[in-house]
């Protein structure tokens, strides 16, 4: 599978840009454990057209992380191709673009998946980007706005031929939110279609390898992406990778292990943001990392709530010492 010029090895895994989530820290640690390719948090086309500092900050990309996209939002098709420009600045290896955000701040103004609503000024804004750039320019979307306009078929062939290298389908409308199962069916008919010639990305509920496996056999994708399923668990993808090569389940992470890999993630995070910002926005990262731990309650409270790095440290000794 190509995307431009990048070409990927058999089955690749992609971690979903998520806000608040896919920041430099959490890449770096996912790109440890095998993601194919990942993206930023996503970026308001008109925030970085006003030079809003937090936008800017998204932009920083590095080279240990590639390939590595860039992901845009926004309504208002001006603002797009100027963000779009903005964003190639920064040398990313795709520019993404995002059609599929279901959160109301973003859908009940026209952007994300509410765009959903408005298919020909979609197809318009992508067009447009397609034009301004040299950077292969991908699109996530989802299936329709809802259960009665499931336009992503035809949808997909007009955004091959506005000039996209790729389409990421999430398997649910705009009113689904992230509630119930996601519905691949559509997905696969996108790629059994004859006139689709571009990758087929799938994502919604990949959440182990059994799930991806079927993704790839049952509907054909290119490759799957992974959102939600990585919240405190950056290693998915290499256990996914090992069921997908072996057939069999990788042997779960020590509380060891996930404390000496929460050190790491915690370090990374005040090197990238610096100690106060990167301390604070670790907090929920720390606090999935041990979920699934007993009697937890109070040390959990302690972990995101300590504002000194050393003693954050000490804590995951803690951790270690007493549930390892």
């Amino acid at each position: 599978m190509k995307i431009g010029n990048i070409t990927f090895g058999e089955y690749p895994l992609f971690l979903a840009p998520m806000e608040d989530v896919t920041d430099p820290s959490f890449r770096y640690i996912c790109k440890e454990f095998g993601a194919d390719m990942m993206y930023t948090e996503f970026v308001s086309s008109d925030a970085l057209v006003r030079n809003v500092t937090k936008s800017l900050q998204k932009l920083q990309i590095y080279d240990y992380e590639r390939p590595v996209g860039i992901q845009i939002y926004g309504h208002i098709p001006e603002a797009m191709v100027e963000a779009a420009k903005m964003a190639e600045a920064s040398h990313p290896d795709v520019i993404d673009i995002n059609f599929g955000c279901p959160v109301d701040k973003i859908a009940k103004r026209g952007a994300g998946s509410g765009m959903m609503r408005y298919p020909d000024k979609m197809v318009e804004i992508t067009e447009m980007v397609v034009k301004a750039v040299h950077t292969p320019v991908t699109v996530k979307t989802r299936l329709g706005w809802d259960d009665k306009s499931l336009i992503i078929v035809e949808l997909a062939e007009r955004l091959q031929d506005a000039g996209i290298a790729a389409l990421t389908i999430h398997g649910r409308t705009r009113c689904q939110m992230y509630k119930g199962e996601a519905d691949w069916t559509l997905i696969g008919e996108v790629k059994k279609n004859p006139r689709m010639k571009i990758p087929i990305i799938g994502n919604g509920d990949i959440t182990d390898g059994l799930s991806a496996r079927n993704a790839f056999d049952k509907y054909g994708v290119d490759a799957v992406m992974i959102g939600r399923a990585t919240y405190g668990h950056p290693w998915i993808f290499k256990e996914i990778k090992h069921y997908l090569t072996t057939g069999e389940e990788m042997p779960p992470l020590t509380v060891k292990e996930k404390v000496e890999l929460a050190k790491k993630h915690y370090a990374k995070s005040l090197e990238v943001k610096g100690e106060r910002r990167g301390m604070f926005e670790m907090r929920r990262h720390l606090s999935n990392y041990f979920k699934a731990l007993p009697n937890f309650k109070e040390t959990r409270m302690k972990l995101v709530t300590e504002p000194d790095p050393i003693a954050v440290m000490k804590l995951l000794d803690y951790i270690s010492e007493t549930w390892g």
